[in-house]
């Protein structure tokens, strides 16, 4: 896996209010496209996600919070979905925790999930709308 962080994604309780924090309130820009129920901001080199933490812990495979997801993601967004399998493939191989294997996903790209050793969230992905954030 190369060294590059393309998104951290906030499990937030209220969206709106979180938007207008960061946005409305820091002045952070918005990048396009904007999703439904998700907000990304532009934070240069990587993208800040706002995603409502029942949606974001549902898309992971978390039953319940009490299973040790703390509402945050790492996203490592790569060129290809091969590619999102094979490291997954290699963060299992070094002793992380598959929690949901690389699959289609329903916004149009291929995701998978694994948690660290310390039980962090991260999410591998191609992304088609977003080519610019695969790490190369």
């Amino acid at each position: 896996m190369k060294p590059k962080i393309s998104f951290i994604t906030l499990g937030v309780a209220d969206l709106e209010r979180s938007r207008r924090f960061y946005v409305d309130g820091l002045g952070l820009p918005v990048r396009q496209p904007e999703s439904p129920g998700v907000v990304f901001l532009d934070m240069g080199t990587m993208v800040l996600g706002l995603w409502g933490i029942e949606d974001l812990k549902a898309d992971a495979g978390y039953a319940s919070a009490a299973e040790g997801f703390r509402g945050v993601s790492l996203a490592h967004n790569v060129p290809s979905k091969e590619e999102v399998d094979a490291v997954i493939q290699q963060a299992v191989d070094a002793g992380a925790t598959l929690i949901q294997p690389g699959h289609d996903a329903p916004w149009g790209g291929y995701t998978g999930y694994f948690a660290d050793p310390d039980g962090h969230l991260w999410e591998i992905a191609w992304n088609p709308f977003m080519p610019d954030l695969a790490a190369e």
